[in-house]
This record gives structure tokens, sequence and C-alpha cells, in this order.
């Protein structure tokens, strides 16, 4: 059993390394980023419409709630910025970062694997994740319609 903060510390970093390791051969490259019709601002306001309240901030500290208050002006600003991050294809590597948090199973476990590990992302990260994910969505329903009408 590890007792110094130090080794305990060392032990979870080499865990979750472990636990989220890319172990393909060949990743994947995109040579030139997805082209698509802008984001507007109903896709922003939708994809905050569907995210979950009352959940924790990731590494930036802005909850889901802080954007919503921030009404028009603010919904017109993740816009833009999401737009920017849209069309050059990368997102800015402070929304890439998560913060892991891990929750023991069962009272008083000692093993890493014995923990749930929860991950806390940017909410601003989320938003375009789900934006992309309900374009996807939609056009594969699309898609599927028409093949299925015989089109």
């Amino acid at each position: 059993m590890l007792i110094e903060k130090n080794e305990v510390l060392n032990r979870w970093a080499e865990y979750i390394e472990d636990l989220f390791q890319d172990d393909r051969q060949d990743k994947p490259h995109i040579e030139k980023p997805i082209e698509g019709p802008p984001i507007l601002k109903d896709e922003v306001r939708r994809a905050m419409k569907m995210m979950d309240h009352g959940r924790a901030a990731g590494p930036d500290g802005i909850t889901i709630e802080a954007l919503i208050a921030l009404r028009e002006w603010g919904i017109s600003q993740i816009t833009d910025l999401l737009n920017i991050i849209y069309d050059n294809g990368e997102i800015p590597e402070e929304m890439c970062k998560s913060v892991f948090i891990m929750l023991p199973k069962k009272e008083g476990a000692t093993e890493c694997s014995l923990h749930r590990t929860i991950s806390l992302m940017s909410h601003l990260t989320k938003l375009i994740l789900r934006i992309i994910m309900t374009r996807q969505t939609e056009t594969r329903d699309i898609e599927q319609s028409i093949w299925f009408c015989g089109g």
C-alpha cells in the first residue's frame, strides 16, 4: 500500500495513463478538415437545451448555466467561437483538457481499479461535440430514409 502523497499521485497518474492509452497502430490522420455549413445560433441553442444542468464545471470553470446566463449575446459569441474551431479543424488545447475524479465503488477501496473514474471536460467542448454528433445523426437518418424509400 502506498502512503506517501507523491507515490499515491504517481500511481493514479500511471493508472489513468494505462486506462486511456491509445494502442492503435494506425491512428487516424485527417489531411483536410471536413467541410460543412457554418454552425448556426439555433444549433447552439438546441445543444445548450440538451445539456444536463447542475453538472460540475470542467477545467475552465464554466458551467452550462453560466453560458445560458449570457443570453443572446453569449450565444452569438459562442457561435462565433465554435465556427472558428469548426472551420480550422483544431480544438484549442485548453478545451481538450479534462479533470479526472476517482470515486470509490465501495467504502474503503484502496485499489485504483475499485474506483469509478469520471472526467470533467469543458462545457464548450461538449457543445461543439454535441452539435457535430447531432449533424451526423440527422445526416444518417436522412440517408437511411432515402435508402428505405427507394430514392
